[in-house]
């Protein structure tokens, strides 16, 4: 699986807590009426650009998915000036969470391998190349 992502790639979230306002309201008309707390949107949906796969802990990190709050200590850096405050950063989502986006339709779709033979500095080599099972274009 995780040889399927890799840095740079164009994934969306598959699984996990939705964002779309409708069920949402829903979900929480129901939590009302039993007396919990509302839930927040999540990320179910969403699409961003692999930044960095972490292939020990089978997690990835994607643009703009997973937002957490880092509280950073006031310190001084090089120029004197006082740093600190609240950074907003993205953790790590796990890999089966995520599904690589087709460029052509631009929707999740699986991913196959398959062998060409490629010509480099005069010899034939073959090379596994990863295309969408949905449009059958390569990634």
């Amino acid at each position: 699986m995780a040889a399927k992502i890799k840095k740079g790639d164009l994934v969306e979230v598959i699984a996990g807590r939705t964002s779309d306002e409708k069920k949402l309201a829903e979900r929480n008309k129901r939590r009302e009426e039993q007396g919990l707390a509302p839930l927040k949107p999540g990320d179910k949906g969403k699409q961003g650009r692999v930044l960095e796969v972490l292939r020990d802990k089978q997690r990835v990190l994607v643009e703009g998915v997973n937002i957490r709050t880092h509280h950073v200590r006031q310190g001084q850096d090089q120029q004197g000036q006082a740093t600190g405050g609240i950074e907003y950063r993205e953790a790590p989502i796990h890999i089966s969470n995520v599904a690589l986006v087709d460029p052509k339709e631009k929707k999740p779709t699986r991913v196959g391998f398959r062998e060409e033979q490629v010509e480099r500095g005069g010899r034939m080599k073959t090379v596994r190349v990863r295309y969408a099972k949905r449009s059958g274009e390569d990634i």
